[in-house]
C-alpha cells in the first residue's frame, strides 16, 4: 500500500469543494510511503529504458482505470461500496465477498510493509531496528500497532488536522528531492546500460518487473470518488481525478527517473530503502537523507491509520450485508467497528512475526500486497465493461469512448496478473483461499445456499493453485 489511502473524513463544512481543493484530495489520497523506496524498488529488475516503458504501461493502463471507476460512480451511484459492489454486482456473491476477501488481506499486509518501512527508516537513526525486521524492530512495530489500536477503538478523531501535516510531510520533500537531484542529474550516467545488463533479462521480463511497483504506489486511485458529493460541480470530480493522476504519475516519473541520472542501476538497486535517502544524500549531504527519513516516519504514520481503518471497513461494510460473518458487523460505542479491526490486527500482527523469520523485505510485502488487488481491479474493469457493453446505467453519464476504454483497462489488469508472474499468482491463492471458511458461515447464518454451480468451480480452482502453494512452500521451492 503505497499510500495513504481515501483521505479520512473531514470534519463538516457547508462549503462545497472546487476543482482546486478536488485535486489537492486526490494527490493526498495516491502519494504515500511507496514513492519513498521507489527509485531501488524500480532499478532492482530494470534498467532506464525498461523503466520508461514501464511507466508508460502503467500511466496509460492507470488512467484507463481511472476512467472506469469515475464511469461507474456516475452509471451506478446506488453502488456506493466500491470493489465489493461492483465484483458482487458482475458475478455474484462469492465473487464479491472475494473482491472483499483480497482488498482486505491487501490493505493489512499494506499495513506490514509500512511497520517494516517506518522501523526501517528509524534504523538510520537507531542501528538497532536494522532494515526493519529485526527482533527489535518487530517488537517495536507490534508496540505501535497495538497503542494505535486502542486509540481507534476510543474513536480518535482529528482527521483533517493529520491529513494535512501528513500531506504536507510528503510533498515538502518529494519537492526539494526533485528540484536537488535535477541539479545533480548526470545524462551520462543516465544512458550507461540503457536497456539494462544481461542479468536483468530481457526488456520484457525487466518491464514486466516494474509492475507490481507501479502499481502498489497508485493504490487508492478507486478511493477518489468518494469525494463526489463534496463537489461544486459534478464533474469536476472526473477532472480533479484525472489532473490529480497526472500531478502524481509526474512526481513519480521524476523521483524513478532523476535517480537513474546520479546512480547507475546496480548501485541503485544496491541501496538500502528508503532509497530516496541514498539519492539525495549523495546529492547534498547527510542532511538530505536525514529529510527524507523524517518525510518518510511522518507520512508512514497518517498512512498506517487510515489503512487499518480502511481495512476493517472492507470487512464492516460487507458483513451488514450477509456476505461476512454478522459478527463482523459490530461497533463499539464510538462507531468503530470494533470486531472486525480486532481481526485486522490480529493478522498484521502474526505477519510481523512471520516477517521475522522469513526476513520478508518491504519490496516482498508491497509485491504481494499488491497481487492481492489485483483480482479486485480486475472485476472492478469487468464490470465496467458489462455495463457499457449492455448500456446499461444513467442514460445522461453514457458516452461512446466507455466501451474501448473498458476493455483497454479489462485488458490492462489481465497484462498486470501476467505481469506478477506465477509465484504471486500463488501466494495470492493461498491467502484468498481460507476466505471461504467465512464466507461459508455468513452464508450459514443466513440459512442460504452457499455455492452456485459457477462458484463451485471458481472454490475449486482456487483451492488447487493454493494447494500447489502449500506444497511448493513445504518443500522450500516457494516464499516471499
Amino acid at each position: 500500500m503505497n499510500k495513504e489511502g481515501p483521505v479520512p473524513s473531514l470534519s463538516p463544512a457547508p462549503a462545497k469543494l472546487g476543482l482546486g481543493l478536488l485535486v489537492a484530495l486526490v494527490v493526498g489520497s495516491i502519494i504515500g510511503s511507496g514513492i519513498f523506496g521507489l527509485p531501488q524498488n524500480m532499478a532492482a529488475g530494470a534498467g532506464a529504458g525498461a523503466v520508461l516503458i514501464g511507466w508508460t504501461v502503467t500511466g496509460i493502463g492507470m488512467l484507463l482505470l481511472v476512467r472506469v471507476y469515475q464511469m461507474l460512480a456516475l452509471r451506478k451511484p446506488d453502488l456506493d461500496n466500491g470493489v465489493y459492489a461492483y465484483a458482487r454486482a458482475l458475478s455474484g456473491e462469492y465473487v464479491g465477498f472475494n473482491s472483499a476477501w483480497g482488498y482486505w488481506v491487501s490493505a493489512w499486509i499494506g499495513n506490514v510493509g509500512y511497520l517494516v518501512a517506518a522501523f526501517g527508516a528509524l534504523g538510520y537513526f537507531f542501528p538497532v531496528f536494522g532494515s526493519g525486521n529485526s527482533p527489535a524492530a518487530i517488537l517495536g512495530a507490534s508496540a505501535v500497532l497495538w497503542v494505535v489500536h486502542f486509540l481507534v477503538l476510543r474513536g480518535i478523531q482529528g482527521a483533517a488536522v493529520l491529513n494535512a501535516v501528513v500531506t504536507a510531510a510528503k510533498l515538502v520533500p518529494l519537492l526539494l528531492f526533485i528540484v536537488l537531484v535535477a541539479m545533480a542529474f548526470q545524462l551520462d550516467t543516465f544512458r550507461l546500460d540503457f536497456w539494462g545488463t544481461a542479468q536483468l533479462g530481457s526488456v520484457l521480463d525487466q518491464v514486466k518487473s516494474t509492475m507490481l511497483v507501479t502499481v502498489w504506489v497508485f493504490i487508492g486511485i478507486e478511493g477518489a470518488s468518494v469525494y463526489s458529493a463534496r463537489a461544486r460541480k459534478r464533474e469536476d470530480v472526473g477532472r480533479a481525478t484525472v489532473m490529480g493522476f497526472l500531478i502524481c504519475l509526474l512526481l513519480l516519473m521524476s523521483v524513478s527517473l532523476l535517480s537513474l541520472g546520479v546512480f547507475n542501476q546496480p548501485t541503485l538497486a544496491g541501496l538500502k530503502n528508503p532509497s530516496m535517502a541514498g539519492v539525495l544524500e549523495n546529492a547534498v549531504g547527510t542532511w538530505g537523507a536525514v529529510l527524507i527519513y523524517i518525510g518518510l516516519i511522518v507520512s508512514v504514520g497518517g498512512g498506517f491509520l487510515a489503512w487499518m481503518l480502511l481495512a476493517a471497513e472492507s470487512l464492516f461494510t460487507p458483513a451488514g450485508d450477509g456476505v461476512m460473518p454478522k459478527w463482523l458487523s459490530a461497533s463499539n460505542s464510538k462507531g468503530v467497528p470494533a470486531h472486525a479491526l480486532w481481526l485486522t490486527n490480529g493478522m498484521v500482527q502474526l505477519f510481523l512475526v512471520l516477517t521475522l523469520f522469513s526476513k520478508a523485505s518491504y519490496l516482498a510485502l508491497i509485491s504481494l500486497s499488491t497481487a492481492m488487488i489485483l483480482v479486485p481491479y480486475l472485476f472492478s474493469a469487468a464490470y465496467g465493461l458489462s455495463l457499457a457493453w449492455r448500456g446499461e446505467g444513467q442514460r445522461e453519464f453514457r458516452h461512446r469512448s466507455d466501451l474501448p476504454i473498458a476493455a483497454l483497462a479489462t485488458v490492462y489488469c489481465v497484462w498486470l496478473l501476467y505481469a506478477a508472474g506465477f509465484k504471486y499468482l500463488l501466494l495470492s491463492a493461498l491467502l484468498y483461499a481460507p476466505g471461504v471458511v467465512l464466507y461459508a458461515w455468513a452464508k450459514h447464518q443466513r440459512r442460504d445456499r452457499v455455492f452456485t454451480t459457477w462458484e463451485w468451480a471458481i472454490l475449486v480452482a482456487l483451492l488447487a493453485l493454493a494447494g500447489v502453494a502449500a506444497t511448493l512452500l513445504a518443500q522450500g521451492k516457494l516464499g516471499l
